[in-house]
């Protein structure tokens, strides 16, 4: 999504082209005021002509071109500065064009130019040096370099956070995805390994289990490297989805219940719960030694809430893990609570709790 600050730029221009066509409208009309002045007539059209031309698309496409016609552009100006004073305030949309097709490292000493020009035309047509003169161009040329370059790094940070974001939001995925299902295949083939000997038969039932959740692993690497949602999603409500979830957990015992009346939630919601639950449900597996978990999710008027609550060890902590780490962040970005309360010996509860901008 393109952000305020990238949509700027484009405006800046936008302003711009229409800040030259009026006052090359301006000093045209001055022109014919008291009777033709051709030359100024004359240069004006120049003025326009190269300007236009710089507009079309070849010039896009071969981006060499643009300092040659900038340097047409200003020596056209120039002479538009000596026959008329009209053509000194044409300098400051010259200011923001300059900056806006050029990098900043040429565009601020061609701007610097740009101003001494101005200068010198209010010089010349006035027969004096006036300090309005000298401070008008230096203005103008001030703010426009403050703000094209502060437009420019504003934009240029927001892409950065944007790229910062999107790894973290890819990093939750793989986590919340690849790294729980390959954990998952681990462990059930390490206990194949155990029973190999001894129960066969057991012990193939575990390895068909690994390669069914390999199977459901690959689907959802398909499904993240296209930026889709997860499987469990894609044709399940979330109610449907968590008690799949808590149906496929052979140990501890899980089980899944539903508060209120289920309705439809914005697809982020749906995504944000579920990974929790899967995260949640995966630490009680794995680390808490847990002998039953219960999963609840509770529809309310103004908000959502998933409760995650086991009968473990009660290691957890609120500041240990990627896995919590990503929870919170999940639910931090909907504008969500997230609580995580553990005590050793007496299990563990997780509570995520999402905002509802519309009522059901």
């Amino acid at each position: 999504m393109t952000s305020p600050i990238s949509r700027a730029l484009p405006l800046v221009r936008l302003v711009t082209h229409l800040l030259v066509v009026a006052l090359l409208l301006v000093t045209a009309v001055s022109a014919l005021g008291d009777g033709p002045d051709t030359a100024v007539l004359v240069v004006t059209a120049l003025l326009a002509a190269v300007y236009v031309a710089g507009l079309g698309p070849w010039i896009t496409r071969r981006p060499a071109l643009v300092p040659l016609w900038g340097a047409l552009l200003s020596l056209v100006w120039i002479g538009l500065v000596v026959v008329t004073p009209m053509g000194v305030w044409l300098a400051f949309p010259l200011f923001f064009l300059a900056l806006n097709v050029l990098p900043a490292r040429v565009a601020v000493p061609v701007v610097g130019a740009l101003t001494v020009v101005a200068v010198v035309g209010f010089a010349h047509h006035s027969d004096a040096w006036e300090i309005g003169g000298v401070l008008g161009p230096v203005i103008g040329a001030g703010v426009a370099i403050a703000v094209v370059l502060g437009l420019r790094v504003a934009s240029q940070e927001s892409e950065r956070r944007g790229k910062l974001e999107e790894r973290e939001r890819f990093s939750r995925e793989i986590h919340d995805t690849l790294a729980q299902g390959l954990g998952s295949i681990h462990l059930l083939l390490g206990a194949a390994e155990r029973h190999l000997d001894a129960h066969p038969g057991l012990a193939r039932d575990l390895v068909v289990q690994a390669r069914e959740v390999a199977g459901a692993n690959l689907v959802e690497a398909r499904r993240l490297v296209r930026a889709q949602g997860p499987a469990d999603l894609a044709e399940r409500s979330l109610p449907e989805a968590l008690a799949r979830l808590a149906d496929g957990v052979d140990s501890p015992t899980t089980t899944f219940r539903v508060d209120g009346t289920p309705f439809a939630l914005p697809g982020a919601h749906d995504v944000a719960l579920l990974r929790v639950a899967q995260e949640a449900i995966a630490n009680a597996v794995r680390h808490a030694g847990a002998r039953r978990v219960t999963v609840t999710l509770s529809y309310q008027d103004d908000e959502v809430a998933l409760d995650v609550v086991d009968d473990g060890n009660g290691a957890a902590t609120d500041n240990g893990g990627y896995g919590l780490t990503s929870m919170r962040a999940r639910v931090a970005e909907l504008g969500g609570t997230f609580d995580l309360e553990s005590t050793p010996g007496h299990g563990t509860a997780v509570a995520a709790r999402l905002p509802l901008e519309v009522h059901p």
